[in-house]
């Protein structure tokens, strides 16, 4: 063995342990933000926690309202964002021609996924807000929420046609198939999960943000549950930020008992989502 040959393997079993040091540390630290916060929390979620309004100026009952809203917006942005999101990945992976203007939007879509969610927000305040009098209401947040994930759905989307391989494609157009018949029996199922990361990504970073939602749907408090689409609505993650800033004296408990019901309710769609995907991979055949 060279001296060369040595000092490689040397350097790259020293970037192997420096890897695995760095992967340990993040796992720990993620493990215990997680473990901190269900300790924290887990003495204060409960059936009345979970399924009763606030009370004595939120700082008793529950947090069913904001259960609910996040609910609804996060289905609101799944209507919006995913059909719209999805279409226009096909368009630019199957039948829009490579030329600087494809690749210009694929810049776009690139910059906008990167937009600090609170621009997102002043966005939708001005927009659905304002300009389209929807008011503060579930239909502004969901929109505003669509339209911040469409950059992750659409990229990851687009991801996941490519790489099915082109024989898939050659051998349905061979066989008589029409180029739509071509993605919707062949290309979508097998491009499946990783549509279904990108969609689950999109929409879980729509259940936790605050700032969209802060500008444009949620309410401090409502004495009763919202009716239709044009009402405002409380929701998990602006519920979290006011228990923790705004009310002064809040029990520590019920603020991590929130947290703790938000984290379940994001793990929760990954866990569903990993399923189906699982599912979808095992069909695969390639």
């Amino acid at each position: 063995m060279t001296s060369s040959t040595a000092k490689r393997q040397r350097q790259q079993a020293a970037g192997f342990t420096l890897l695995t040091v760095i992967a340990a540390l993040t796992i720990f630290v993620i493990v215990a933000i997680l473990a901190y916060i269900l300790i924290r929390g887990v003495g204060a979620v409960s059936p009345g926690f979970l399924f009763t309004p606030p009370s004595n100026g939120m700082k008793a009952g529950g947090i069913w309202p904001a259960i609910v809203g996040t609910f609804y917006l996060t289905l609101g942005t799944a209507l919006f964002a995913v059909p719209l999101g999805i279409g226009a990945a096909i368009y630019l992976a199957e039948y829009a021609r490579e030329s600087t203007l494809t690749r210009v939007i694929r810049i776009a879509i690139t910059n906008l996924a990167g937009i600090p969610s609170v621009v997102y927000g002043l966005f939708g305040l001005g927009l659905f807000v304002l300009f389209l009098k929807f008011g503060t209401s579930i239909l502004a947040g969901s929109m505003t929420l669509a339209i911040m994930t469409l950059p992750v759905i659409i990229s990851t989307t687009e991801e996941a046609l490519r790489s099915v391989p082109q024989s898939f494609r050659v051998v349905s157009v061979s066989l008589g198939g029409t180029r739509w018949q071509t993605v919707r029996k062949v290309v979508l199922p097998e491009a499946l999960p990783g549509i279904l990361t990108g969609v689950i990504l999109g929409l879980e970073r729509a259940a936790g943000e605050t700032a969209p939602i802060m500008f444009t749907a949620a309410a401090f408090f409502l004495p009763r549950m919202p009716s239709s689409p044009l009402d405002p609505t409380m929701a998990l993650p602006y519920h979290l930020f006011v228990i923790s800033t705004q009310v002064p004296g809040m029990p520590v408990q019920i603020q991590f008992g929130t947290a703790l019901v938000l984290l379940v309710f994001v793990v929760g769609m990954n866990l569903v989502a990993t399923l189906i995907r699982s599912r979808a991979r095992a069909r695969r055949q390639w």
